[in-house]
């Protein structure tokens, strides 16, 4: 087949690749300015507070009934931050534990920006004052106590110096002058969210520093050199500062959950290294086509600047179709409701374009500085059969048996998904053993009577008729409480408790209960568990919508880099399997406990309920990435060199083969930080995202698309003839 000639794309691509080695400082120094600023603002925070200091977290809530009946009681009853000391090991009767508790009190309310502060003793009966229950420790010992305070409201938003300062005398009082023999332990939300903030910033520096070493030593082994091997490292740094860069800008337009910063860094860091690998082989490939056997001190300036260009013009145009499909796959985040998912899609279509063009434009200019080191081996050109030829002609003598085995495979880990639950842990998210994930589990089995009722029933009523409807609320199954307080003088409350956790099954099907026998008057059933229930809604009314925007956008790039239409249904229905095992996989590990001891992690029974949505986006993202590598290649050989199909995919996957694993390999040791570090959903997702590149990179890749490829002959190349025609005036072709 003739080659078409080079579309408007493709000249600018080579026209960037030949720039950027003919200029190699001026884009290096480019990039050494944007590192350097990004790094001081981003890290040490010389603009006045670093990324870390600007971060938050909380559930990932939506609009819906459980946000509406909030927002109610939150007019009237606004919330407040708070801090709470846990003692034990005291004698309740004992009037010098009196006197200390009362004078604590009497302390702590004398301190500016404190709204109350309560323990047993402020009470007319002391301990044995049934108003005091909640704030006795449970059991027949009676052997502890807390003290609850809480500030002003408006504290949280004022000078935070004022509320820093507030709570650190607050935190101050509470751990001086314990009662003789006591043992206390402090906690409260701004003290859990520290601890979440701290071990986010120390696992993102413990995955760097995992990813980092180890991605050096596979590619000096890859490529045979600490120069070549280098080069893509040096991308995936200035990539990781521009990206902190991009987020801390993100932070003043949107509110960034703490687990922002890993996922999208470290997914950035994937991809520039995918990148970096792709640019940095494809170069080497033209300059050893340049040298001709010749040594590689003899290559030109001139030759090579025609070898970065072609290779810009050639991996870069994968590369930046790559960038753009993952794009678009996490810009499917931006079409739910929940705030904290489209502020990870946002995020996350920045960083992926920052990689892309750190893909571009600045490992091809390292490229070109250490040409001849990158040929330091040898300008012999490869052979075009190997391991990888070899493997696929073994697939193309048995495809159908191939098939079936590798679809038996993917279907059997993709089951366990079918009983998959979701939940949005609190203090969960930290392993046991850290100072507040185990405050909150004592508080949880010491004082059970201080945690939030299971639900919440709100309603445009008076305070008679919403006791009425606590009486027959107090009927429904599962309930073991129910209580009525007015909010304000226009709506009244229906506080509803169960046994178990506040998400747990008790809670989750009495919710449900309540939203199926309503009062006669208006009401919003609002909780914890209403808020998850809520927000699985919101992702399942949303997905579809999402899955169109990926599938369709996938689709188009995809056809106009094959001019086929059976290429991009056949990747898009195997991502849905190997995405589906993953998930699968995921689930089984911990929403079923198994391995807990190896990950080191604390089953909750359930999947963190932002894992699905961001392990198929993101997952969807980088398989999408190794199917351009793989077929980029096998597309050059078919249209432009005139290969048979089988022959083109047998040598497309001797030529991407060893990039596509060697990217995988680097890919699962950028995410091994995920996995070696303590939050549980980054936990969560590092092992979802590594299962699919595992099972995308070998399954699929090396097996199923030769597999069929085979089978579908020139029939893989197929359009209906309008598209052809349109592919043929508008496709983008190298």
């Amino acid at each position: 087949m003739s080659k078409k000639p080079p579309t408007l794309h493709t000249t600018r691509l080579a026209t960037l690749g030949r720039a950027s080695a003919r200029h190699p400082w001026r884009f290096l120094l480019v990039w050494a300015l944007i590192s350097g600023i990004t790094f001081a603002v981003a890290v040490l925070g010389v603009a006045g507070g670093s990324l870390f200091s600007r971060l938050g977290s909380g559930e990932p809530g939506v609009g819906g009934e459980a946000h509406d009946g909030r927002a109610i009681v939150e007019r009237v009853e606004p919330s407040s931050s708070s801090l709470m000391l846990q003692l034990t090991g005291i004698d309740l009767t004992s009037p010098q534990v009196a006197s200390v508790a009362t004078k604590a009190v009497a302390d702590i309310m004398a301190i500016d920006g404190v709204k109350s502060a309560v323990n047993p003793f402020v009470f007319a009966g002391g301990p044995t004052d049934p108003q005091a229950a909640p704030f006795v420790r449970a059991g027949s010992d009676r052997s502890g106590m807390l003290t609850v305070t809480t500030f002003d409201p408006g504290l949280s938003k004022a000078d935070t110096k004022v509320a820093e300062a507030a709570v650190n005398a607050v935190y101050d009082r509470m751990t001086r002058e314990l009662p003789s023999g006591a043992q206390g332990a402090v906690g409260g939300g701004n003290l859990l969210l520290g601890e979440i903030l701290h071990q986010i910033e120390v696992d993102l520096r413990a995955g760097e520093g995992i990813a980092l070493p180890l991605s050096f030593i596979v590619m000096v082994l890859v490529f045979g050199g600490f120069i070549a091997a280098g080069m893509p490292i040096v991308g995936a740094i200035a990539s990781i500062f521009a990206a902190l860069g991009a987020l801390y800008g993100f932070s003043y337009v949107m509110d960034l959950d703490a687990s922002v910063v890993n996922v999208v860094t470290l997914l950035g860091l994937a991809l520039c290294i995918d990148y970096g690998l792709l640019i940095v082989s494809r170069a080497r490939e033209e300059l050893r086509a340049q040298a001709a056997g010749r040594p590689a001190a003899e290559l030109t300036p001139a030759e090579i600047q025609a070898a970065i260009g072609q290779a810009v013009a050639t991996a870069g145009r994968t590369v930046f179709f790559s960038g753009l499909t993952v794009a678009i796959a996490l810009s499917g985040l931006l079409i739910f409701d929940a705030h904290v998912i489209r502020a990870i899609g946002a995020a996350g279509v920045s960083v992926v374009l920052i990689a892309m063009i750190v893909g571009l434009t600045l490992v091809p200019p390292l490229c070109a500085l250490g040409a001849h080191r990158l040929l330091a081996k040898g300008t012999e050109t490869a052979p075009e059969d190997g391991v990888f030829s070899s493997l696929a002609r073994g697939v193309h003598r048995v495809p159908w048996l191939v098939i079936a085995g590798c679809l038996a495979l993917l279907v059997a880990l993709a089951i366990p998904t079918l009983s998959m639950r979701l939940t949005s842990s609190g203090a969960e998210l930290m392993p046991v053993g850290t100072s507040q994930r185990d405050f909150f589990d004592r508080l949880a089995a010491d004082y059970p009577l201080m945690s939030a009722p299971a639900a919440t029933v709100v309603g445009r009523t008076s305070v008679a008729a919403a006791t009425a409807y606590a009486q027959e609320v107090k009927a429904l199954p599962g309930v073991t409480g129910v209580s009525v307080r007015p909010l304000g003088s226009e709506y009244a409350a229906v506080s509803v408790r169960t046994a178990g956790p506040a998400l747990g099954d008790p809670a989750r099907d009495v919710v449900t209960q309540l939203r199926e026998h309503r009062p006669l008057y208006q009401s919003w059933v609002t909780g914890q568990a209403a808020g998850l229930i809520d927000f699985t809604a919101s992702l399942a009314a949303r997905a579809p919508y999402a899955a169109a925007l990926i599938v369709i956008g996938t689709f188009v790039l995809l056809f106009l880099m094959t001019g086929s239409v059976v290429i991009p249904t056949k990747a898009l229905l195997l991502n849905v399997l190997s995405l589906g095992a993953s998930l699968g996989v995921a689930t089984w590990i911990f929403q079923e406990g198994h391995l807990q001891g190896l990950l080191g992690f604390t089953s909750t029974g359930a999947l963190e309920s932002m894992i699905p949505p961001l392990a198929l986006t993101f997952g969807f993202g980088l398989s999408m990435d190794y199917e351009l590598f793989l077929i980029s290649r096998i597309a050059e050989l078919y249209h432009h060199n005139g290969h048979d199909n089988d022959r083109a995919v047998e040598l497309g996957l001797q030529r991407s083969g060893r990039i596509i694993t060697s990217a995988a390999l680097l890919v699962v040791i950028v995410f091994a930080g995920f996995i070696a570090g303590k939050m549980l959903v980054i936990k969560q997702m590092g092992v979802a995202l590594t299962v699919a590149v595992l099972l995308d990179a070998t399954i699929v890749r090396m097996l199923l698309v030769p597999a069929t490829m085979s089978i579908l002959g020139r029939w893989n190349w197929w359009a209906p003839a309008p598209l052809r025609r349109w592919h043929a005036l508008h496709g983008i072709e190298e």
